[in-house]
């Protein structure tokens, strides 16, 4: 399943320090322009998902919906995370490619 590769591959861009998670270093990140692809938590609320779908669009990045916050937090090694940033191209194309191709994940 196309998730695991995700998921291996935001773990893999964990362990490299390309990820910002939480709510704050996230919006930092975005806002920043040092984001390249957000993953949010499709049990995200729907404000939430409002609002990283607004950030998503102000900095033209993709955004994709994956798993739920603690599967999310979870392949990054933490708690619950409903949104999380990929900081590297190369991780983010990666897995930008895989949840294009993964019919279960949903795209904003």
């Amino acid at each position: 399943m196309n998730e695991q590769k995700i998921l291996n591959l935001l773990g893999m861009a964990q362990r490299a320090g390309r990820v910002a998670s939480g709510d704050f270093a996230v919006t930092k990140a975005v806002q920043g322009r040092k984001a390249r692809l957000l993953l949010v938590a499709a049990d995200a609320s729907e404000d939430t998902r409002k609002r990283y779908r607004q950030m998503a669009a102000d900095a033209s990045i993709e955004l994709f919906y994956l798993g739920d916050r603690e599967l999310l937090g979870h392949c990054i090694g933490k708690d619950f995370r409903a949104a999380v940033a990929v900081l590297d191209a190369g991780f983010a194309n990666a897995i930008a490619k895989h949840c294009r191709s993964d019919s279960d994940t949903g795209v904003d």
